[in-house]
């Protein structure tokens, strides 16, 4: 939703641009971080949803950490204040640099994702005479039941280590004298709206608990990653994701054993519903049983819905009255680069503007330069205010 102020603001601005609504931000951090403190949860932000800094400020002073899938991201949650202590690092292919990065600042906790992986961490922690904290990230083999290219969770995926592996854990960490297992790391994938998907993984982190008990290893973290999915088909539907339900499945299903802590990883969950992708119509073309809306944006702005086939709520905020079908497509030499098709919007002409909802997770994080075009920009609610 956009004020009439925002609407004549954004004639002004060079498009596309991303906007981002830094008060429905401040308000989601604030409703997350509510509803996970009766049960003394904790959360990290997954930067790969996005990564602007003045979005980080905003969540890092609420409190949370950081969980990270890169070096840079690392050091990009290091200089916007995250602690040390509070920021994870997963991610399959973690290189010597990145991971000395982690040992040399002193990070909370390593995922590790393969055996291999736990052995180059103990060889690099004891080059540098140091101890690397570890979190075992586990394939529960869970169906999250969204779309292939975003579950993590199967036997198949390339993420975690299988629970054939697991037998293999006790002598292993026995052998590698630099490593210090805390706690056990599980990510099923992403846009999840099904909250049984949620309990089925309870029950399963605690036969997997009964495990390490059984093996005399003592666990004090248990972090069962993000992948809360957004309502995507009504951006402004406030109600939804369902932080508290969410937060209290967990605490009814899944048994921390004493002085355990729970963590989660939420990411899309926080900061998709903040902003839209603004992007300009350049031409309507008529063919002959549709009729494009060629606009100014494309998958090298936001590549959800090629790389997904994701859905994104498509308004234009120039126009109003009947309406009318349009495929608003792109100037991008792709096929698959279409923002959606069959779209319903009020009579649409060249110059109006469209905006792409709730676009802030997994949007301009993953711009590129393909067709040499340049990179999307952003704007933030609060410089508007100030103009």
């Amino acid at each position: 939703m956009f004020t009439t102020d925002q609407i004549s603001a954004f004639k002004n601005i060079k498009t596309p641009f991303y906007f981002y609504d830094t008060e429905l931000l401040r308000q989601t951090v604030k409703k997350v971080s509510e509803a996970a403190a009766p049960y003394n949860f904790h959360v990290h932000y997954a930067l790969k949803a996005n990564a602007e800094r003045d979005i980080l400020q905003i969540i890092q002073k609420q409190g949370f950490g950081a969980d990270c899938v890169s070096g840079n991201e690392v050091k990009r949650a290091l200089e916007t204040g995250f602690p040390p202590v509070k920021i994870l690092f997963a991610g399959v292919g973690k290189s010597d640099e990145e991971i000395l990065l982690g040992l040399d600042a002193g990070i909370g906790a390593f995922n590790v994702e393969s055996i291999p992986e736990m052995q180059v961490i103990n060889a690099l922690a004891q080059s540098r005479n140091t101890i690397a904290r570890i979190a075992v990230r586990l394939n529960p083999n869970i169906d999250a039941k969204t779309h292939h290219y975003i579950t993590t969770g199967l036997e198949e995926n390339k993420f975690g280590i299988n629970m054939s592996d697991l037998e293999k854990l006790p002598e292993l960490l026995k052998s590698l004298k630099n490593l210090q297992l805390i706690g056990l790391h599980l990510h099923i994938g992403s846009q999840i709206t099904d909250l049984d998907v949620f309990k089925s993984l309870c029950i399963r982190v605690n036969k997997i608990q009964d495990w390490f008990i059984s093996n005399r290893i003592l666990l004090k973290t248990i972090n069962v990653g993000g992948g809360l999915g957004v309502d995507y088909k009504n951006p402004d539907n406030t109600d939804f994701p369902y932080f508290k339900a969410y937060f209290k499945l967990f605490h009814q299903f899944l048994d921390l054993r004493a002085g355990q802590s729970l963590h989660f990883e939420l990411g899309r969950a926080i900061v998709a519903q903040c902003g839209s992708l603004i992007t300009k119509v350049l031409y309507i073309k008529h063919g002959q049983t549709t009729n494009f809306a060629v606009v100014d944006a494309g998958m090298t702005d936001l590549i959800r819905p090629a790389l997904y086939q994701a859905y994104h709520k498509i308004e234009n905020i120039s126009s109003s009255g009947e309406t009318e079908f349009y495929d608003v497509v792109v100037p991008i030499c792709e096929s698959s680069d279409v923002f959606g098709k069959t779209v319903s919007l009020p009579p649409t002409q060249r110059g109006d503007l469209l905006a792409i909802r709730t676009a802030v997770a997994y949007g301009q994080v993953m711009a590129s330069q393909f067709n040499l075009r340049n990179l999307v920009s952003a704007i933030y609610s609060e410089d508007l205010s100030k103009s």
